[in-house]
């Protein structure tokens, strides 16, 4: 593949030519670390595609700026054949480059940091690694063979970072100046803040939301910073091979309901509209979400949560729908709430917020009159009680 007029061009329309991201964009050849993929087509569900069977399709796909899954459950795209159409979520992907120069400019990455990100397909690491060389840059990941293969591809073009399996909410193998995370976390894990140096930064996404959090370390071991005016989501962080079972399930909106009433405000896919994402995320953690809409217009949002209550809402664009509710919270009028606050005051508080962590990793959002307390992430040996703790598959 004749791959660097390809990369040269990602490079031009990911950033700006002066910009020193640019060279590692251009430099590192995105074919070796993406050799297959999952693609998701209508009636045929998630199916391979992969770079010996179509060389063009291939390039286009992997120099475009765009995310790549190459797991889907527990299948990975390399183990794969082309029968195979596995059901789940995806479990681990090669995110758009944009977004992976973006979370380390949040980091505000510089010459003689030491940073400590996530393998993946090791794609990201690789552009760390040319840009502050290989010394500089810890890569982990929860999964071996993950780790395994992105150290022997990126041995193949010359990067020879330290690569190890660890679960980034555990402890960390070292200290850093920068850690920056590419998977959704329930919250911030005690450990980061043990492991990072004095005036140093961390940059994550909370699980389940559009939220990028960036904090630098303050003296008395806790850190201060914000949420980025940036919205951003990323897969969940798992601690096997796949994302544990729901708890609730999918199927108990089928159930006779409580409460039928008209709701205030019409049918959205809620999924797909980050800010309303974000603040029911943080109102009801562990919330699924699915939407459907008929050739007639109609619209049909689902909401189901693991504690057994559950949302249907029908109607059509503009008007105000139907609504079932049961079980021990009304989920539906919880977002109904917050969108009449989205009315009332042109926006929602969550972007732009400060943030303050607590030394006990404790997370506390807060703009204006508004404010929400994130419990620490959990590490392997304790339960999760943060954001996300329930993993949340959003099917659109």
């Amino acid at each position: 593949m004749d791959w660097k007029p390809r990369a040269a061009a990602l490079a031009d329309a990911v950033v700006h030519p002066a910009s020193r991201w640019h060279q590692p964009l251009a430099d590192v050849p995105r074919h070796l670390f993406v050799p297959n993929w999952w693609g998701y087509r209508p009636g045929s569900g998630w199916t391979l595609s992969g770079g010996a069977a179509e060389p063009g399709r291939w390039a286009d796909a992997v120099y475009a700026d765009r995310t790549l899954v190459t797991r889907v459950g527990p299948l990975h795209a390399d183990h794969a054949t082309e029968a195979d159409h596995p059901e789940g979520a995806p479990t681990s992907s090669s995110t758009l480059p944009s977004l992976v120069v973006t979370m380390y400019r949040h980091a505000m990455i510089t010459d003689g940091t030491d940073v400590l990100c996530v393998t993946g397909t090791g794609y990201g690491t690789a552009l760390l690694s040319r840009r502050i060389g290989d010394r500089r840059v810890t890569s982990i990941d929860i999964d071996p063979h993950l780790v395994d293969t992105a150290r022997g591809r990126l041995d193949l073009i010359g990067a020879r970072p330290l690569v190890r399996v660890a679960d980034i909410t555990g402890p960390l193998p070292g200290t850093f100046d920068r850690i920056v995370s590419t998977v959704g976390l329930p919250g911030v894990p005690p450990h980061w803040l043990s492991s990072l140096r004095g005036g140093g930064r961390l940059v994550t996404n909370l699980a389940a939301t559009g939220l990028v959090i960036t904090a630098d370390k303050t003296s008395d071991g806790g850190a201060r910073g914000c949420v980025t005016w940036e919205p951003a989501g990323f897969m969940a962080t798992r601690t096997g091979r796949d994302y544990p079972a729901p708890a609730g399930t999918r199927h108990a909106w089928t159930d006779d309901a409580d409460d039928v009433t008209t709701g205030r405000h019409p049918v959205v896919p809620v999924a797909r509209t980050w800010e309303l994402l974000t603040c029911l995320a943080l109102a009801a953690p562990g919330v699924q979400h699915s939407y459907s809409e008929d050739r007639d217009g109609v619209r049909t949002a689902v909401m189901v949560h693991p504690d057994g209550s559950w949302a249907r809402a029908t109607g059509c664009r503009g008007k105000r729908p139907t609504v079932h509710q049961s079980g021990p919270r009304r989920l539906w009028d919880t977002l109904d709430a917050i969108r009449h606050d989205w009315l009332s005051d042109g926006s929602l508080p969550v972007y732009g917020a400060t943030v303050t962590i607590d030394p006990d990793a404790t997370l506390h959002l807060t703009r204006g009159t508004w404010r929400t307390t994130i419990p620490a992430a959990a590490s392997p040996t304790g339960p999760n009680t943060g954001v996300g703790n329930d993993t949340v598959h959003i099917a659109t």
